[in-house]
């Protein structure tokens, strides 16, 4: 068994957040203390939109005791009280997004393939770094991919917590988890299993439990 833990990301499009919300509470039921976070992470919605479906998200989440990140949107993370929120390289930077969310806000980084940029989110403060993408995925276009000796090098020497994103499935996840990932980020591995999302998230959790 590893200790790896599953960090879900919303698909980027939700026409209905309320039927969203049930496949949610269903994935995360199935994944028990495995799933550590939930990402919302909705690409081409208005602010209003995106404050709708956190508000309807954030409660289900935490009544599994997961954490809410939102993708990007700084303003609205600390508006909405969420637990957190996920950054890319070419977000708002790590040093304002931590004075306007304060200390104890959870504050990840996108860091690529590259263990200079992740040395430099660590050295700030981040929470954790996120490397990716590690196989093909129709969730985003992919235009880095990362490579598994990044998760072995980054474990072996520092502490700060990583995440692997990008084409995960339970058929790989094993061996990410085993190459030194703290979290797995899985989005359509999830909400597109052919049997739902609830079994999406078993066969994860059986995948790092084996």
């Amino acid at each position: 068994m590893t200790d790896c833990r599953l960090y879900l990301i919303t698909p980027p499009r939700l026409p209905d957040p309320q039927a969203f919300a049930r496949d949610l509470d269903a994935a995360l039921t199935a994944g028990g203390d495995r799933v550590a976070a939930l990402q919302i992470r909705l690409k081409d919605a208005s602010d209003d939109d995106i404050r709708a479906a956190a508000r309807i998200l954030t409660p289900v989440a935490h009544a599994h005791d997961v954490a809410v990140l939102m993708n990007d949107h700084v303003g609205l993370t600390k508006e909405l009280g969420l637990d957190g929120v996920h950054i890319g390289q070419s977000d708002t930077p790590y040093k304002e997004a931590r004075r306007l969310l304060g200390p104890d806000a959870m504050i990840g980084v996108t860091c690529h393939n590259s263990r200079h940029l992740a040395m430099e989110a660590a050295e700030a403060g981040a929470d954790y770094v996120a490397f990716g993408a590690f196989f093909p995925t129709t969730t985003k276009a992919v235009e880095h991919m990362a490579k598994l000796e990044t998760l072995n090098i980054w474990q072996e020497t520092m502490e700060t917590p990583c995440v692997a994103i990008g084409g995960v499935t339970a058929d790989t996840a094993r061996a990410i988890a085993e190459a030194g990932a703290d979290f797995i980020a899985v989005s359509g591995a999830v909400w597109n299993h052919p049997d739902g999302a609830a079994a999406g998230v078993a066969a994860l959790k059986m995948a790092l439990e084996a």
